[in-house]
C-alpha cells in the first residue's frame, strides 16, 4: 500500500510540474522590429537618413520602440534592417571616441540611456534580400526566433501610455495560451486604410476572439472598426504559415495574410484593444503630434512647450 501511495505521489507530482511548466512555457523575450521600408513619405530627408532615425525630441523613434520593448521583458530585438541603413547598427553600438571625448568634457550623462540599452539587451540585424513585404520581413528572422513566442514593433508606430503597448498584449497572451494582435477603433469611414478584424465574441472587455482578417476592406465591406496597430504577439507557427502565403496585395507576403493562415490551420489568434496614445510617426502629422506629446511630458522642456501652444492657440484664435 505504501509503495503505491509513492508511486501516486510521484504520478501527481510529475503532472503538476508538467502543468507548470506548460503554463510558464510563454515567456516572451524576444521581439522583431521590421525597419527595412524607404520612408517615401519624408523624403527628402530619409534620402539620407532612415525614417527610424527621425528624432522624437532628443531621442530618435526606434530607441522609443526599444525603450518600450525593455519595460515590456524584452532582451533580444531582431531588427530587419538592410545594409543601406547602417545608422541603426551605429546608434545601438558603442561609440568609443564619442564617449572619451564626452567623458572628458564631464557630459557623459547625454549618452547615459543609449549606452544602458547597448549594455542590457541584445541587438541582431537581419537583412532582406528583397523588399517583398511586411510578412517577409518578419519572416527574415525565423532562425533568430526559433521556437518561441514572440513580439513584434512596427517602428512606424509610437505608443504612450500608462502601461507598455507590448506588456498589455503579452498579459493577454500568457493569459489566453495564444497569439495576440493589438487593435485599436478607427473612425468607420477610415478602415480602408488597415487591416481590420472580424470578431467572433467578445471574450472580456477590450478582448475578442477573431473570427477572420481583412486587409484594408472597401468601406461597406468592413466587418469592424478594429485596426490592427502595429504591435504584435504571435505562435513561432507564423514563420511556416508565412513560408506558405502567396504574395497578396501590392503583390507582398502580407502579414496579416500570414496571420490568417495559421488561423486556418488551428492557431488561436485574439484581438486585444490596447490603453494607449498611438502616434503613426511614419507621416510628418503624426511625428508631429508625438514630438508635442513627448515634449508636454518632458520635465525640463514641457512647460516651455505648454506655454508655446497656448500662446500659439491664443493666436490662431484671434486670426
Amino acid at each position: 500500500m505504501e509503495h503505491k501511495r509513492k508511486v501516486v505521489y510521484t504520478l501527481v507530482l510529475l503532472l503538476t510540474l508538467s502543468l507548470q511548466a506548460m503554463g510558464n512555457h510563454m515567456k516572451i523575450t524576444k521581439a522583431v522590429v521590421p525597419a527595412a521600408g524607404l520612408g517615401t513619405r519624408f523624403l527628402p530627408y530619409t534620402k539620407a537618413i532612415p525614417k527610424e532615425m527621425l528624432p522624437i525630441l532628443e531621442k530618435p523613434s526606434i530607441q522609443l520602440i526599444v525603450e518600450e520593448g525593455i519595460a515590456s521583458g524584452i532582451t533580444e530585438f531582431d531588427i530587419i534592417a538592410n545594409a543601406d541603413k547602417p545608422e541603426l547598427e551605429h546608434h545601438f553600438s558603442h561609440n568609443e571616441r564619442l564617449e572619451t571625448i564626452l567623458e572628458d568634457k564631464g557630459k557623459l550623462d547625454l549618452i547615459e540611456s543609449i549606452n544602458t540599452i547597448i549594455d542590457t539587451v541584445q541587438f541582431n540585424f537581419i537583412p532582406q534580400p528583397e523588399p517583398l513585404g511586411l510578412g517577409h520581413a518578419v519572416l527574415q528572422a525565423k532562425n533568430a526566433i526559433g521556437d518561441e513566442y514572440f513580439g513584434i514593433f512596427l517602428p512606424d508606430e509610437i505608443m504612450i501610455g500608462d502601461v507598455p503597448a507590448l506588456a498589455q498584449l503579452i498579459a493577454v497572451a500568457e493569459k489566453y495560451n495564444a497569439s495576440v494582435i493589438g487593435v485599436l477603433e478607427v473612425p468607420h469611414e477610415k478602415v480602408s486604410s488597415y487591416g481590420i478584424v472580424a470578431i467572433k465574441e467578445e471574450l472580456e472587455d477590450g478582448v475578442f476572439e477573431i473570427d477572420h482578417l481583412v486587409e484594408k476592406p472597401k468601406l461597406d465591406q468592413a466587418p469592424s472598426n478594429y485596426a490592427l496597430a502595429g504591435r504584435y504577439v504571435l505562435s513561432p507557427r507564423i514563420f511556416a504559415s508565412l513560408e506558405n502565403t502567396k504574395p497578396g496585395a501590392g503583390n507582398e507576403i502580407q502579414l496579416t495574410d500570414g496571420i490568417s493562415n495559421m488561423m486556418h490551420n488551428g492557431e488561436r489568434v485574439i484581438a486585444y484593444v490596447m490603453k494607449t496614445n498611438r502616434y503613426d510617426v511614419g507621416t510628418p502629422l503624426g511625428w508631429i503630434q508625438a514630438n508635442i506629446e513627448v515634449a508636454m511630458h518632458h520635465p525640463k522642456f514641457g512647460p516651455v512647450v505648454k506655454e508655446l501652444c497656448e500662446k500659439l492657440l491664443r493666436y490662431s484664435y484671434k486670426l
